[in-house]
């Protein structure tokens, strides 16, 4: 990889996991209100085809991680599972009062925080409350984000039996130096400890998350755990880069200095070497920080272009429905977007009220409608197109001027009505969908909002 690339490209830049990017979002023009009614109009067009999305934010861990970027709770109190617990099966009625229909849920994702932190009693709880208002699509995936030091057998047969067949465990990195760093202390053997039990259980799909870019991290540190992932065979790997956006996270990342953090041009080297060693491996590249093995689901997905990207970052299948249960959760019904409330007092005084903990949104205009589809072409299949005139837009000549130098660099290829990734392209996916970001381009932020693209 050209270092003079890197240095090109190196800008902060939007993971898109939607469009708008949340700080674009026209809050003016967005009410509770207005999100049930594209919620309710999405639901009736899509339930008995597609099916609907869940995913439930279980926010609470009994440690802070200081790369992680989510929205958490620090506890050892595990007496407020159950009150939680509660909340969100009353979200959840709140949300199937809306609809003429039973809901049928195609996908169910529990992320966190740390989901594992809950008993099994409670999860229990949880999973039979949110079946009891809905059926199950005949195809439906379960799934869930496990901590490999308090994932037990117990959870993993408990989830199985509910219905669960995809587990992801966060790595990120075996060096005893990096884990320290980011108070992630957690070793090889409880990885292996977790991943074995989950594939003799009978889980179908076991990924692992691998960060690059951690403070005191190297080559050498990438290098090893990734040879011990190998030894274990994860199905599908997220790898990628850190964020580093402290002045979003507070003291959740400021467990270290700016200069313990790897270089631009050091992370590019970790993420050139990393790909070879898991291409090596037999994973395929199959969007960006995904690798999967091709017996996957998602590699399968990505063959067929069916795979899609939404805030649970890839799937398998889309929904034009997807509604976020818990707190900071983010709801999609395609038309509009909703967030929860972040704090969890505010989330609780909402349920309490029987109100719809949303706090802000956005409705997508017809051009955030164009330009979304575009971007998500791109995330999730390297190229995009505005052949069929419902994909075109009046600035698209804005953007292939925008793309040129890319097309120079060999990052692109702009062929008529259509644009293809190249390989060398795939590294600089965001700066490629930051051409198609007309709402970044008309108001580009005057302080830093989102992390690096390297």
């Amino acid at each position: 990889m050209c270092f003079s690339l890197i240095n090109k490209y190196n800008v902060a830049g939007p993971r898109y996991t939607s469009y708008p990017t949340v700080p674009y979002w026209n809050q003016d023009l967005f009410s509770l209100q207005l999100w049930k009614e594209q919620l309710i109009k999405a639901f009736k067009e899509s339930n008995q085809t597609e099916g609907i999305s869940l995913y439930i934010h279980l926010p609470f861990c009994e440690s802070l991680c200081t790369f992680c970027g989510c929205n958490k709770r620090i506890t050892k109190r595990h007496e407020v599972e159950q009150p939680y617990i509660n909340a969100l099966l009353k979200e959840w009625n709140l949300y199937c009062n809306l609809f003429d229909e039973k809901p049928i849920i195609k996908e169910l994702h529990l992320g966190g925080g740390t989901p594992t932190f809950f008993s099994t009693e409670n999860l229990t709880l949880l999973i039979n409350g949110l079946k009891a208002k809905a059926d199950l699509a005949t195809n439906y995936e379960f799934s869930f984000e496990g901590h490999p030091n308090n994932t037990t057998k117990a959870h993993l047969q408990t989830l199985y039996n509910l219905g669960f067949r995809r587990v992801s465990f966060g790595v990120q990195d075996y060096n005893p130096i990096v884990q320290k760093a980011i108070h992630r202390v957690q070793p090889f053997n409880n990885v292996k400890r977790v991943t074995e039990q989950a594939r003799a259980i009978g889980y179908t799909s076991v990924g692992h998350d691998i960060i690059f870019g951690l403070p005191f991290q190297t080559e050498a540190h990438v290098t090893e755990t990734i040879n011990k992932t190998k030894a274990l065979l994860p199905d599908r790997i997220a790898f990628y880069s850190y964020a580093h956006v402290p002045w979003i996270k507070g003291n959740g990342q400021r467990g270290f200095k700016d200069s313990d953090l790897p270089s631009a041009n050091s992370k590019q080297k970790q993420y050139q070497l990393g790909k070879e060693l898991l291409a090596n491996a037999g994973y395929e590249d199959i969007g960006m920080d995904h690798f999967a093995l091709p017996s996957d689901q998602l590699y399968k997905a990505s063959k067929t272009e069916t795979m899609h990207r939404n805030f649970m970052g890839y799937t398998a299948s889309k929904t034009k429905v997807m509604i976020g249960l818990g707190v900071s959760s983010i709801s999609d019904s395609w038309y509009a977007f909703a967030q929860n409330e972040k704090s969890l007092e505010a989330y609780y005084q909402h349920i309490e009220k029987d109100i719809i903990p949303v706090f802000r949104g956005h409705i997508l205009s017809k051009e955030d409608l164009i330009i979304r589809q575009h971007i998500l072409n791109l995330m999730c299949h390297f190229k995009t197109s505005w052949i069929n005139n419902g994909l075109y837009f009046e600035e698209i000549p804005e953007v292939i001027t925008k793309l040129k130098e890319m097309q120079e660099d060999g990052l692109v290829n702009i062929e008529l009505n259509q644009i293809f990734i190249t390989e060398k392209g795939k590294p600089f996916v965001r700066n490629i969908c930051m051409a198609f970001d007309l709402l970044l381009q008309r108001n580009k932020p005057e302080t830093q909002l989102f992390s690096m693209t390297i």
